[in-house]
């Protein structure tokens, strides 16, 4: 499965390179082009994770819903305490 240029990590940043920097005609220093390109790929895992924790957050705060509904149903249930033992 390949990824579109505007959802690959480097491909944003080579065409953030192209437009701010002149890339290829201009070039930074090498160091710092690995360091831009080390930080979109520190920005791509970021987003990976956080979407990872936001599902499983939904999942959680599914579960709590149901509980809690479960809970108030309960909660009405009403007894017949009126019975002599």
């Amino acid at each position: 499965m390949t990824k579109s240029a505007s959802t690959d990590p480097l491909a944003k940043t080579l065409v953030w390179l192209t437009q701010y920097t002149g890339f290829p005609r201009f070039r930074l220093e090498s160091k710092a082009e690995i360091l831009v390109c080390l930080a979109a790929l520190a920005a791509e895992e970021t987003r990976v994770s956080n979407a990872r924790l936001q599902k499983n957050s939904l999942s959680y705060d599914r579960a709590a819903l149901k509980a809690h509904n479960m809970n108030r149903s309960h909660a009405h249930y009403k007894s017949d305490n009126s019975a002599k033992v």
